[in-house]
Order: C-alpha cells, then sequence, then structure tokens
C-alpha cells in the first residue's frame, strides 16, 4: 500500500506560499482579531443573560441535568478560546476551502450571539415561544458547527478536533433549552 502524504504537505504543493509564509506578526494579530470576535460574542450574551439569569431564569422549572450557573462562564471562556484558535489554524492554513470553512464558522458565530438574547432576554416579554425560538435558534446552531467541524477538520484535524466539544456543548444546551421551552 502506498504511504499518503500528510494533508498539510499536499495543500503546500497545490497552494503555493502555504502555511508559515505570513510573517509572525501578522498570524498573531489574525488570532487576536479571531480571539476578539470571541470575546465580543461572549460579552455581548453575558449582557443579555446578566439580569435574566438572577431573574426570570432562577425561578425557571430547568432540567434535572441542569449544571450549576457557576460553570457555564468557564465553559464558555474555554470553549470561545477553542474556536478561535480552530479559526486561526484553518485561516493560516491557506488552504483550499478555508473561505468556506470560515464562512461557515461566522454563521455559527451569528447564530451563537443571537440565542443569548432571544432565550433569556426575550422570555420576560413573550413567555414560552421566546423559548422556543431560542431552541429553533440553537438546533441551528448545532447543524452549523457540525458543518464547520465538517469544513475545518480536512483542513486542519486540529481546527475540527478543537471544535467537537463545543459541538457536544451545544447539543447539551440544546436539550436544556427543550427541556426550558416544554416545562415554562
Amino acid at each position: 500500500m502506498d504511504a499518503q502524504p500528510e494533508p498539510s504537505a499536499v495543500r503546500r504543493q497545490f497552494r503555493p506560499g502555504g502555511a508559515g509564509t505570513r510573517r509572525p506578526g501578522v498570524e498573531a494579530v489574525a488570532l487576536l482579531v479571531l480571539l476578539g470576535a470571541s470575546a465580543l460574542v461572549a460579552a455581548l450574551g453575558g449582557l443579555a443573560s446578566a439580569s435574566n439569569v438572577d431573574g426570570w431564569y432562577a425561578a425557571a422549572d430547568k432540567a434535572p441535568w441542569s449544571p450549576p450557573n457557576w460553570l457555564f462562564g468557564p465553559v464558555w471562556t474555554i470553549l470561545y478560546i477553542a474556536m478561535a484558535v480552530a479559526a486561526w489554524l484553518v485561516w493560516r492554513s491557506r488552504a483550499e476551502g478555508a473561505r468556506p470553512a470560515l464562512t461557515a464558522y461566522a454563521v455559527q458565530l451569528v447564530l451563537n450571539l443571537l440565542w443569548t438574547p432571544v432565550f433569556f432576554g426575550l422570555y420576560p416579554a413573550m413567555g414560552s415561544p421566546a423559548l422556543w425560538i431560542g431552541f429553533v435558534i440553537i438546533v441551528a446552531l448545532a447543524v452549523a458547527v457540525a458543518a464547520t467541524v465538517l469544513r475545518f477538520g480536512p483542513i486542519s484535524r486540529t481546527a475540527g478536533l478543537l471544535l467537537l466539544p463545543y459541538l457536544s456543548w451545544i447539543v447539551f444546551a440544546a436539550s436544556l433549552n427543550l427541556w426550558a421551552a416544554l416545562n415554562n
């Protein structure tokens, strides 16, 4: 059986000036921009949920498997960092398919941004329908993250793997959202 070349070597064969041709400063700035985008989404989500976590959500009927509220911040911090690093690995690869992969990443980031204000922020005004809208968004988010994993994986296995905990957490969060929608 013939030995298969390492995927990154294949990319460099077909894409002149592949990974490593950008200056380290440019790569560092790109990583900071991607980390900043994640931080912005996290901060906006935090603003949307801050008053409601101790408001209506504190008294809501939550799934028996709901983790304590203090756990969400550290988990999301780790996930947002992993997401940004994954996107950076794909960006710096300059591989064929990197642009559509990063577009898929951007779509899931927008869906991520939409979920928190809908789930937490609209409930006081709309009640249960807000939770169902949130559920539709989080299911779309799970699909978008899965699509991003499938696009990232062939470009950078590490990038694809970095998104798997995020996908798992989104599916878990969807189960919490569904319970809330059914029981509140």
